[in-house]
């Protein structure tokens, strides 16, 4: 009589190719994940999904509609939404990222102030000089930032001059960025997330007749920006 095995069977090891096969499967799975939340971390809806309230509103403006009426980060009016570079660069091809270039270190403190709710709304409106700072590079001027390789170009894919830009509004009544207008930078006329301005308007009372479609004159958007410091108040 033959002896019977006593206990449990035999663990069954499994082949090697299809051990293979689950680390493959696994991989995959991992690395499709990862390109998917990168591909969602360069988009707006990712900046307000983890910021939520402070950043609302500049994800808002980024999803109108391009040639359309629509409203400001604080809530004001645009009669032509293109009239806010978010809008525009956003039809570009362009997106947040872009123009905020994220650091790990500022991320961090990002994330930290949001879950312990230590942060300010509305956010005060940074200037290019800070988004200079900010995106990791050295501090400069407004025009360096806008002006930066890989932005705008001219006819022969070359990175725009502040010559280039002259040269190209150079049949305008008045040229908005001649030589006597060093003063001022591309920030005081281009805004982000609120209609553009005329800065021409603050000197030139008779150039009120060549504000841009959406854009407001200087007084208006002065007046739009003492508003929002009320509004933060």
């Amino acid at each position: 009589m033959s002896e019977e095995r006593i206990g449990s069977a035999p663990k069954q090891k499994l082949p090697k190719n299809k051990k293979l096969t689950i680390v493959g499967v696994v991989v995959v799975v991992i690395v499709v994940a990862g390109m998917g939340f990168w591909t969602w971390h360069n988009s707006p809806s990712f900046c307000s999904a983890f910021c939520h309230t402070p950043m609302n509103s500049y994800v808002e403006t980024y999803d109108q509609q391009a040639g359309a009426p629509g409203t400001d980060k604080w809530g004001n009016e645009v009669s032509n939404s293109s009239a806010m570079l978010v809008v525009s660069h956003k039809e570009a091809g362009q997106n947040c990222l872009s123009c905020h270039e994220p650091i790990i270190s500022q991320q961090i403190g990002e994330v930290q102030a949001t879950l312990t709710g230590d942060y300010y709304y509305p956010l005060e409106e940074a200037n290019l000089e800070v988004l200079m700072q900010n995106s990791g590079n050295d501090a400069g001027t407004g025009e360096q930032f806008c002006l930066k390789s890989g932005c705008h170009v001219n006819s022969e894919g070359q990175a725009l001059t502040k010559a280039d830009l002259t040269e190209m509004t150079s049949d305008m009544v008045r040229n908005p960025h001649s030589w006597h207008h060093d003063k001022y930078t591309c920030s005081d006329c281009h805004k982000s997330h609120r209609a553009s301005v005329l800065i021409c308007t603050d000197c030139h009372a008779d150039a009120e007749s060549e504000v841009p479609d959406g854009w407001v004159d200087a007084k208006t958007g002065k007046q739009i920006e003492e508003d929002s410091v009320n509004y933060m108040g």
